[in-house]
């Protein structure tokens, strides 16, 4: 009888060690990736309100998914719900938001009356926000975190849209039919394109801390400065990507001039086929 028992209690051991494990099922965390879904939707709205000539519209689109794209990481650290889907999500959701919208929306607004040279400068920026995410995705475990390495996508696509958005406010319309405004939309459009694979190093606010205390005089000044933007928000917004569009230079030609290190480099690559990426 207790043969028999072992020999059974033997074979659901067998049948146990035998059953194949089921794979863990992976999750997707839903909170952090709402955020760049709305970018991504922000960034296809905007695409599709320029196709429509409602200009001013289409650059709301972008201004919004900058907004829900600077949430989106924020809200995966303060949750703890960071992941690699998360991390994809966003630089495909910033390609489209940040780099085919505005140049679709800068080709639609004034440089389709420049023929080729209007597709030449919407695509060195869509291929320079391409490179920009794709060395920034490569980069950045050694890059210094105070700094972007060239003018982030978000930034660019603020300078070119800002153009839009303050010419369209102040009633310019059909400006793909004034040569002025169509070369003037096609520097600033190749500039913000060539602008984001530089070195030129762009501060990245990513030291500021929400959690510390600061002086009075921060909560006055950040008062004061809502009131300026809502004076005439499209020229104040417009003035403040410019001024951060060209700091990186500023930035560069000041660490230049003391011999301090240009680059944001913090540390080296062992990997030789990425040694071109950190110079």
């Amino acid at each position: 009888m207790n043969e028999t028992h072992d020999k059974n209690v033997d074979q659901l051991d067998d049948d146990e060690v035998l059953e194949p494990l089921r794979p863990r099922r992976k999750g997707i965390y839903i909170l952090p990736n709402l955020f760049t879904l709305g970018a991504l939707f922000s960034g296809f709205y905007a695409i599709v309100m320029a196709i429509g000539g409602r200009f001013e519209q289409s650059a709301y689109g972008i201004l919004a998914a900058m907004v829900l794209d600077s949430l989106d990481g924020r809200v995966a650290r303060m949750t703890h719900t960071q992941s690699t889907f998360g991390e994809q999500m966003d630089s495909l959701s910033d390609m489209v938001s940040f780099g085919a919208a505005p140049a679709l929306i800068m080709y639609m607004w004034a440089l389709q009356g420049l023929g080729k040279w209007g597709w030449f400068a919407a695509f060195v920026y869509v291929a320079g926000a391409a490179l920009r995410l794709a060395r920034f995705n490569t980069n950045i475990s050694v890059v210094d975190k105070r700094f972007f390495q060239g003018v982030p996508s978000p930034a660019a696509a603020a300078l070119v849209v800002g153009l839009v958005w303050v010419l369209d406010d102040a009633g310019y319309k059909n400006v793909h039919q004034d040569p002025a405004l169509a070369w003037t939309a096609f520097g600033f459009t190749l500039y913000a394109g060539l602008t984001m694979v530089t070195n030129a190093p762009f501060y990245s606010f990513k030291d500021i801390s929400f959690k510390r205390s600061v002086p009075f005089i921060v909560i006055v000044a950040i008062a004061l400065g809502i009131a300026v933007i809502n004076i005439y928000p499209p020229r104040v917004l417009f003035g403040v990507f410019c001024i951060y569009g060209l700091s990186g230079y500023v930035v560069y030609a000041i660490k230049r001039a003391k011999g301090k290190p240009v680059s944001v480099i913090a540390t080296s690559t062992d990997e030789p086929d990425e040694q071109g990426l950190h110079r």
